[in-house]
């Protein structure tokens, strides 16, 4: 989305909304994974709290929050590994597959898991 396109989509939010509420469409969906694994029953709203803040609190935690969403995933990729769901090295190498199929996927097609050609080297 150009800047123009992002002024023009913030133009049309409702009164009092001065702009979306996730920059990257990657934030909406780590989001959208927390609340459905909370509704699963995998944690609870006050671990989540807890790991999320903890994150937060991290010292290299920018001051204005603009990587609130990056510790968002980490909190959310920490509990995964506590809860015995996927551990660190698992979830890595899914996120290196999925990022070798978006480079391997031509421009307008989906990114699709299968189009992951393998790692290199």
């Amino acid at each position: 989305m150009s800047r123009c396109e992002a002024k023009s989509a913030t133009a049309k939010l409702p009164a009092g909304v001065e702009a979306p509420v996730f920059a990257e469409p990657w934030q909406a969906e780590a989001f959208a994974m927390t609340v459905a694994l909370h509704d699963s029953g995998l944690f609870s709203w006050s671990e989540w709290a807890d790991a999320l803040s903890a994150e937060v609190k991290q010292p290299d935690a920018a001051s204005d929050g603009h990587d609130y969403y990056e510790h968002w995933l980490a909190a959310l990729e920490n509990l995964l590994s506590a809860k015995e769901v996927a551990g660190k090295g698992e979830i890595d190498a899914l996120a290196a597959a999925w990022e070798r199929a978006a480079h391997a996927t031509p421009h307008g097609k989906p990114i699709l898991l299968e189009n992951d050609p393998g790692p290199t080297g």
